[in-house]
């Protein structure tokens, strides 16, 4: 029998396979998550993330300058507040000397061309755990969405290129845009999170900066009332349609690699740019099975981010960046 059509025929060998490669991963596509600490000169191993660390600012622009060197020119910034800064407002978060300030005009004199995307969320500052400003034992949406107002408008005074609300409030992609707008930051980009999940997956993160909703029976136990619900995808198109019509410049998913599917449709409903979180969780169950000689580590690493490119992201944020970029440049 004569098979007229052989797929296996441009597959023979590498160098075929790159010509006929559909989607090719470079440095260019990461953005480094990156958690920052009080003090100097000291850096502390996050257990539950083999190979990620909380560093002091000094050292957090050391490894930016490393990045850079590698082709990771985009960093997302968390911050490890202290806890008596801690209150129901959030306002250590617009303090214009804070932790996340400080950071991003240290970074920017090192650094001039990295792009510096600071986290715009509540959480890290609030003495509840949650992402907004708990009124009445309810996250309160409008009071929060005028916080995140003021934190944004001063990470754009420090030097923030772009915006990266993640509290998942209604119309706080309005808000932050004309906030920043009226304070003269019309260049300033706003990457909305537009479709993030109430997911089982953050667990590593939260344990970084001690960011999870704390034990009160008097507040939400979770973040369900905000975030989404992981049984949805209709929702997650009017969630980006909405942001979209809002200002925003660049789209987020979250998770990653578990809502491929959400990308993909998000990618043939928007033509914006795509922004896809590879999170904690995903990396610290990678980590886990390549330290019990389940998988090759270096190999699955590729291949995920790959496959989040695939389905439609233009940029992945993901803690495997710098290892990606060493591999990637081999």
């Amino acid at each position: 029998m004569i098979i007229y059509s052989r797929n296996r025929r441009l597959r023979t060998n590498a160098a075929i396979r790159a010509l006929v490669q559909e989607t090719v991963l470079t440095t260019n596509d990461f953005v480094m998550p990156i958690f920052v600490m009080e003090g100097q000169n000291r850096q502390e191993p996050i257990a539950s993330m083999p190979g990620i660390f909380r560093r002091t600012v000094d050292l957090t622009v050391k490894e930016c300058q490393e990045l850079y060197s590698l082709g990771v020119k985009a960093v997302n910034l968390y911050m490890k507040v202290s806890e008596d800064l801690k209150d129901n407002t959030g306002k250590e978060s617009w303090n214009d000397n804070g932790l996340m300030q400080t950071t991003i005009k240290a970074i920017k004199d090192a650094v001039p061309g990295m792009v510096i995307m600071p986290d715009v969320a509540l959480d890290p500052y609030s003495m509840y755990g949650h992402d907004g400003i708990i009124t009445k034992g309810k996250v309160d949406n409008d009071a929060t969405n005028e916080a995140l107002t003021k934190m944004s408008v001063s990470l754009a005074k420090a030097g923030a290129d772009v915006i990266a609300p993640s509290d998942m409030m209604d119309g706080r992609v309005a808000a932050i845009r004309t906030g920043l707008e009226e304070n003269g930051f019309t260049d300033v980009a706003i990457l909305s999170y537009a479709a993030k999940y109430a997911s089982s997956f953050y667990g590593p993160f939260r344990s970084a900066l001690d960011s999870a909703p704390k034990e009160n029976e008097d507040i939400p136990k979770d973040k369900t009332t905000y975030q989404m619900d992981f049984h949805n995808s209709r929702e997650a198109i009017d969630e980006v349609l909405k942001d979209v019509d809002e200002g925003a410049d660049i789209i987020m998913i979250k998770p990653g690699m578990p809502y491929l599917d959400i990308v993909a449709k998000v990618r043939q409903t928007i033509d914006l740019p795509i922004a896809v979180f590879n999170v904690s969780g995903e990396y610290a169950m990678l980590k886990a099975a390549a330290q019990n000689g389940w998988l090759d580590n270096d190999k699955a690493i590729i291949e995920s981010l790959t496959c989040i490119k695939r389905a439609g992201a233009d940029m992945i944020f993901t803690y495997a960046a710098k290892e990606a970029a060493i591999l990637l440049n081999q």
